[in-house]
């Protein structure tokens, strides 16, 4: 009796010191966003941390890392303890660290799980401002010194950097007709916009929808092929007659490294959190359209992406290699 009794103290001391999946997670989980709160990644990662935390049934905590066009962000989630406690969103902009100069940060410095959401660039200038269409913001780029209009959003090189760059030479414009201003992200850039500091915010208008509730901005067009339905009043790309579409992603990502185990807990709490109906439905009242990729299809869509905004910042002069 004694032996069975040793025994089976002995293999219990073996199982805790091996950290058992069935105990992860016993503590809350970090989620760490490289960009101002209140800003679109922001409010798609709080969106899927209460998801996530109904599925681990623990509490997931949103830390924005904020700092050096999202380097610092995406660089602490790069670098993070690889326990399955620290997870983090990406946002395109590491797909383009290395080709700016930034460092050798990328996506293959992350275990990245998949895209969850996928957001419409746009044009959103100030409430009174003199440009009223699209057609109003290309003629004001032709007709000013270079320069002398600003646009903001992100840091220089990054999505919302592509997205104007694209737009411009679509219009038959230098891409940098525009002058960039860095931000950390949509949140401030916006509240630059409407204090006067830049002329345009070329982020999504998801992330103005507080300050377009309010009439202190306006977006005069979308990114798109088609209208979107949250802003049915807002023409198109491909209704102005440029030929350039600009959605940027959000994904899940987690250092690389973590136990067999507990990435699949994670990885699967992920993919049900994507199915819940409120987290669904709370992103598609933002016009926010929810992703979840089958494996191999966020590498691929990756490589398409990163070969395309590179072709930007060519155009721009940023591209180092």
């Amino acid at each position: 009796m004694k032996l069975i009794v040793k025994a089976a103290l002995g293999a219990a001391a073996m199982l805790l010191a091996a950290g058992p999946s069935w105990a992860f997670p016993d503590r809350p989980i970090q989620l760490i966003v490289p960009w101002a709160a209140g800003g679109g990644m922001d409010a798609v990662m709080r969106i899927v941390a209460n998801g996530l935390e109904v599925e681990l049934k623990t509490p997931v905590n949103v830390v924005n890392r904020t700092g050096g066009g999202g380097i610092t962000g995406h660089t602490a989630i790069a670098t993070g303890t690889a326990d399955g406690y620290t997870i983090g969103g990406i946002s395109p902009e590491i797909s383009f660290f290395k080709s700016l100069g930034m460092g050798e940060l990328t996506i293959d410095s992350v275990d990245a799980f998949s895209r969850v959401s996928l957001i419409p660039a746009g044009v959103t200038v100030k409430a009174d401002s003199p440009i009223k269409t699209i057609a109003d913001y290309i003629k004001a780029a032709k007709d000013s010194p270079k320069g002398s209009m600003l646009g903001s959003g992100t840091g220089v090189g990054g999505s919302w950097h592509i997205a104007s760059g694209g737009l411009l030479k679509a219009a038959g414009l230098p891409p940098d007709t525009v002058k960039w201003v860095p931000s950390n992200g949509g949140a401030p850039a916006l509240n630059d916009l409407v204090a006067g500091g830049i002329t345009v915010f070329t982020g999504s208008p998801i992330e103005a929808k507080a300050m377009l509730e309010a009439g202190r901005v306006r977006t005069i067009l979308l990114m798109t092929e088609e209208r979107h339905p949250n802003f049915p009043d807002v023409p198109s790309a491909k209704e102005a007659g440029l030929d350039w579409t600009y959605q940027n992603w959000f994904a899940l990502a987690a250092p690389k490294g973590i136990p067999a185990d507990r990435r699949k807990i994670l990885f699967d709490a992920a993919e049900r959190t994507l199915q819940r109906a409120e987290v669904r439905k709370a992103m598609a009242d933002r016009g926010i359209t929810p992703v979840w990729d089958k494996p191999g299809e966020f590498a691929a869509y990756v490589k398409t992406f990163t070969e395309r905004g590179n072709g930007v910042l060519k155009e721009l002069g940023l591209a180092k290699d």
